[in-house]
Order: C-alpha cells, then sequence, then structure tokens
C-alpha cells in the first residue's frame, strides 16, 4: 500500500526539526534508496521528491511527497521547492540523486539557497559533467584518453564526416536524462552509416542532441569508477575506486554486479580532468580500459550520487552522510581507508545478464553460480527495508511475463569483448528460458566453492582495507 504524500498535512518546521535540517532527496532509484537510509540512521527526517514511480516511495527511511501530474519534473520540483507547499521543508539540506536533480540544483540556485542548505558547487561545471560533448571537450584540454567523438547537429554535418567514422559507434545523447522522455535507453549502437542516420534522425525528431562515439572493445570487466569530494580548493579529501563485473545488456547497460578494488591508475586521469573542470562536491567518473592501447578511456562523469552508492558505503565511505555533515556543519570522521572486494549483486537483472552471456558462449551456469559466491550488498533490498525490493521485483516479473518490453539492443560481444553487431531479444524469452537455466529456487551455496578468475588483480577470499587518503 502506497504511503499518503506528507504534503498534505505537513508537519511544521520540518526543515529543522530534531535539532538536525531533514533532507529532500531529488530524483533516483537505489542511489535515493541509499542515501535516504544512510541519513534516516543519522536522525534526519528524510524526504523524497522523485518520478511517480520509483521504488523510494515504499521505503520506511523516507517520506513521500507526491505532486500533481501533468507537468515535467525539474519544472514541478522546482516549482515546489520555491512555493508555499514546502514552506515546512525550509532549512532543510537538498541532494540532488538524478541528473534532473542536478539541473534543478544548478538553475534555480541562488533562489533555493535563499531557502535551504545545498552543496558546495560550481554551477557551470555541474551543468557541463551532463553535457557529453562538454564532458569530452574538457576531457581532451586535461590530456584524458577518450574514445574518438564528433558531432553531427544536421545530415548534411553526417555526410561530411562520414569517412571519418568508424564501427561500431554509440550514438549518445548530450544529455541523456532528456532523451530518456523520449527514448527507452541511453544510447543506440550502430555498425553501418545507415544506421548512424537513422538513429540521428529520430533523435533530432525528439528534439534532442547526440554525440556520435566510438565504442571501446573489451567486456564490461574493463569498465571501473574513480569517486572523490572536491572542496573548495579543489582538493580530493577522499579517493575510491570500485569495478563493474557484470552489466545488462552486456556492453551497454547499467552495471547488475560490481566489486569494490583500488586503482592508483585512475588518479591521475581523474584529478586532471577535474581540475580543468574546475568541479566542486561530489565528484564521479567512468573509465573504461583500451585494450588497444592500454589506456583508460573516459566514458563520463557525474557530480551526484551514483547508483552504486550503498556499496560505496558498505565499504567505509558513507557519502550521503558526509555530505550531509559537510553541509550542516557537523563533526565527521575522515575518509581515509575503505574495503576492498566487497561486492553489490541486482539479483534479478544479473540473472539476466548471465542468461545473455550464456547464449554468447561467454559464461555457464557454473561460472555464474560461483561467481555468487561472496558476501553480497543488494541495491534495493534491506530486511529493515524490503519493500522497495519487493516492489521492483514484481514490476520486473510482470514486465518480463508480458513480453511487452523489449531488451535494449546492444552490441553482440565476442569471447574477447569485441562487438560483431546489435542483438536484441525478448523478455518474454528471457523469462520463458529462465526456470529451465536456472531451476527452481537454485541455491548458490550447494555449490563448490570457487571463485571466477577476472580481468585486473581482485582480492581474494575476506575483503581487506586499504588506505585511500589523497
Amino acid at each position: 500500500m502506497a504511503k499518503r504524500p506528507y504534503q498534505d498535512s505537513p508537519p511544521q518546521n520540518d526543515g529543522l526539526s530534531a535539532g538536525r535540517p531533514a533532507a529532500v532527496i531529488l530524483g533516483g532509484e537505489a542511489n535515493a534508496l541509499s542515501v535516504s537510509r544512510s541519513l534516516a540512521r543519522l536522525g534526519a527526517r528524510v524526504y523524497a521528491l522523485n518520478e511517480p514511480g520509483s521504488c523510494a516511495r515504499h521505503s520506511r527511511a523516507c517520506r513521500w511527497i507526491s505532486l500533481p501530474a501533468g507537468e515535467g519534473v525539474e519544472d514541478a520540483w522546482a516549482r515546489f521547492l520555491l512555493g508555499p507547499e514546502s514552506d515546512y521543508l525550509k532549512g532543510a539540506v537538498v541532494l540532488a540523486c538524478s541528473d534532473a536533480g542536478v539541473q534543478v540544483l544548478a538553475r534555480h540556485r541562488e533562489a533555493l539557497l535563499a531557502r535551504y542548505l545545498l552543496d558546495d558547487s560550481d554551477v557551470p561545471a555541474q551543468l557541463d559533467m551532463l553535457d557529453k560533448l562538454a564532458t569530452y571537450r574538457h576531457a581532451v584540454a586535461a590530456g584524458v584518453a577518450t574514445p574518438k567523438f564528433w558531432v553531427a547537429e544536421s545530415r548534411e554535418q553526417l555526410l561530411d564526416i562520414r569517412d571519418e567514422l568508424v564501427y561500431p559507434l554509440i550514438v549518445k545523447p548530450r544529455l541523456a536524462h532528456r532523451a530518456g522522455k523520449h527514448f527507452n535507453s541511453k544510447h543506440k549502437f550502430a555498425t553501418s552509416f545507415d544506421q548512424v542516420l537513422a538513429a540521428c534522425a529520430a533523435e533530432r525528431a525528439a528534439a534532442v542532441d547526440v554525440l556520435l562515439m566510438e565504442w571501446v572493445p573489451g567486456g564490461d570487466e574493463r569498465l571501473c569508477s574513480y569517486y572523490t569530494y572536491l572542496d573548495e580548493g579543489g582538493e580530493h579529501l577522499f579517493q575510491f575506486t570500485k569495478r563493474v563485473i557484470r552489466r545488462y545488456p552486456a556492453g551497454m547497460g547499467p552495471g547488475t554486479y560490481h566489486i569494490t578494488d583500488w586503482m592508483p591508475q585512475l588518479v591521475a586521469p581523474a584529478r586532471a580532468m577535474f581540475k580543468q573542470v574546475g568541479l566542486r562536491g561530489l565528484a564521479n567518473i567512468e573509465f573504461k580500459l583500451d585494450p588497444r592501447d592500454g589506456r583508460y578511456k573516459i566514458i563520463e562523469c557525474n557530480a551526484r550520487f551514483t547508483a552504486a552508492n550503498c556499496l560505496v558505503a558498505s565499504s567505509g565511505f558513507d557519502l550521503a552522510a558526509f555530505v550531509y555533515r559537510r553541509i550542516a556543519g557537523l563533526p565527521q570522521p575522515a575518509l581515509t581507508t575503505h574495503k576492498v572486494g566487497l561486492r553489490l549483486l541486482d539479483p534479478v537483472v544479473d540473472s539476466l545478464s548471465f542468461l545473455e552471456l550464456r547464449k554468447l558462449g561467454q559464461i555457464s551456469l557454473t561460472q555464474w553460480a560461483r561467481s555468487l559466491m561472496h558476501r553480497q550488498t543488494f541495491p534495493y533490498f534491506r530486511w529493515s527495508d524490503p519493500m522497495p525490493a519487493i516492489v521492483r521485483t514484481r514490476k520486473m516479473l510482470k514486465s518480463l511475463l508480458s513480453g511487452t518490453k523489449p531488451v535494449v539492443a546492444a552490441p553482440k560481444l565476442d569471447a574477447a569483448g569485441t562487438a560483431s553487431g546489435p542483438g536484441s531479444a525478448s523478455l518474454r524469452d528471457a523469462a520463458k528460458r529462465m526456470p529451465v537455466e536456472l531451476g527452481v529456487a537454485p541455491t548458490v551455496a550447494a555449490l563448490p566453492a570457487q571463485v571466477i578468475p577476472e580481468a585486473s588483480p581482485a582480492p581474494r577470499g575476506s575483503p581487506v582495507t586499504v588506505s585511500s587518503n589523497p
């Protein structure tokens, strides 16, 4: 049963209740849950301002704010935060867990500062991190390796650069959250010029600006991320890295399985990038190791909490508590060490990843099961707060069984992780295969305890703590 919207009878002066500022979380899914749970543990009253279908609606850690339908989320959030309906939240800390949330905080910063507590920010830098073209241009200026990329705002420009393009490539919206209003994927995969023309025409018809980006070969285990927080002087207050084990769809979708690691080779390019941009506050940068030249190439940047935030927190770096305490002026311990070898698993979606990789001959049922034989962190499920995971799983299974939602077109990868062309499958087919592949309620713990070798050196056995103090 959904919660009642709290603004029907809002508490008085709740922005400063219990001696600590309340928190308002803008957007997000797994990251919004993680942030809400962390701040609730600190004793802050947490409010969620989010898309209507967000699973955060069902969490015990936050109070849901319902807004009238028919208005874009950015406009609706800004109107609520700056209008009289939110007077009871004056003095609250406002944090972004989505690109739309970052846009709201950046576009209305001065007006919001008159009512709320916001994190330190360089607005132009934050907006540049939302724009994929601006991000890549900053990387080039900083001397950070990037995939090849091209801008094509018209058919004529595409024809001019036709001979420069390399395949396969990705047609990527410059502002991913805006494109999400019109398309069911963040980017499109193309293996020919005709496919590029078709993808760009569809994006232009929806008034979406795009970037053409070279596909970096290699498997998803080559993806890795660097996290930090930059103070007003540009100093990195901590350093954290992790790697991806699997994604779904393979080579293109969100991560389904991650592992914490310490990768010092990411520090220099990340520092160069953020110095060039002038970013302040929370920062994340994703790289992919290119097997052709051995260089880590930038994929994207985020100036907000990411989907893997709960894994970062489990490792010892509770970023939500860190940022909240910093904004509220509360004392806090320094973030100097984190555990490596901890894992984050999205069980249902990782099952689909397994089915896809098995079809491509890249993993067996035994290998997949063995890879799961570790203590796991889950992005949605907590015993103390189970409803978000239950509701999300129910929705996913309904989608799987209905067969009405196709899998995003993704590249087919060979054993070396080289793309050979776009693949497609229906979720109904995946759902039909799942009982055959997985059996009835498979018990991973009953399988032999063996770890699958991974792409880069990873801690074996129990997680260990490493110093990542800059």
